[in-house]
């Protein structure tokens, strides 16, 4: 991993919490916010790599199925009486499970927004009053650009995602006046693990680059200086906003 070349000393020791933080894009935020002296917590479904991640860390992970709104809470509360009050928040976590239209089922539906985008409101929820007692905090969430481009194959995902650009302007105006700023990250087409294992081809990757203004695969850890700055004092004067990492995917 390439570290980020910006070192923020507002983040130096602060409390950050990031769900879906056990791979992909999410382990890259948790070493990135590492590396900047921060106090990382996370949270993920995959028990066994997020127990990994946070050991080589210096991390503290709790499993957690965000889609259980109740166990959410709970965790988040857990967290603040051991680390105390969240300075950041980032909502990353979430599933880009393709599916056929023809075959799409309320319950698939259903759960795909609790996957993807319910709990992103309600863990704003759980660190609002800790970010409101200290007079200011920020929260990140994680969108995509697969909506802009309009991506077959996936109705649920890209609903999800483009509901976090309204999420993030709306909490925003909500947040504002406890100086609570709240920003997305839009990342493009991110090279993962996930991608590489479930997806990519050859004729896409390089379709991908063809595509791209910039003519190099994004690696998460592309991503995370975004929400470095973000996080930080800073983009004191940033929130409402969607900050796409992309290299130009979306130019076209």
């Amino acid at each position: 991993m390439t570290q980020p070349a910006a070192n923020y000393s507002s983040l130096d020791g602060a409390n950050v919490l990031i769900t879906g933080g056990a791979t992909g894009i999410g382990a890259e935020l948790v070493r990135a916010f590492a590396a900047q002296g921060a106090r990382v917590a996370f949270l993920d479904i995959d028990a066994a790599s997020g127990a990994a991640l946070a050991e080589a860390e210096g991390a503290v992970f709790r499993p957690c199925d965000l889609r259980d709104i109740a166990a959410l809470r709970d965790t988040i509360a857990d967290l603040e009486a051991r680390l105390g009050a969240f300075a950041v928040l980032v909502n990353n976590a979430a599933r880009d499970d393709r599916h056929d239209f023809e075959a799409l089922t309320p319950e698939y539906w259903d759960d795909c927004m609790a996957t993807n985008l319910r709990h992103h409101a309600f863990a704003a929820q759980a660190v609002l009053g800790g970010m409101k007692a200290a007079g200011g905090g920020s929260v990140i969430n994680m969108g995509s650009i697969s909506w802009m481009r309009g991506r077959p194959g996936m109705l649920g995902y890209t609903t999800a995602k483009a509901a976090i650009s309204g999420l993030t302007r709306s909490l925003a105006a909500e947040l504002g006046p406890h100086g609570v700023r709240v920003n997305s990250v839009v990342p493009g087409a991110i090279l993962t693990e996930r991608q590489e294992r479930l997806w990519l081809t050859p004729e896409l990757n390089q379709r991908l680059l063809d595509e791209q203004a910039l003519k190099f695969r994004l690696q998460a850890a592309d991503v995370a200086p975004m929400a470095l700055f973000l996080a930080s004092d800073a983009a004191r004067g940033c929130t409402g906003q969607d900050f796409i990492v992309d290299a130009g995917l979306t130019l076209n």
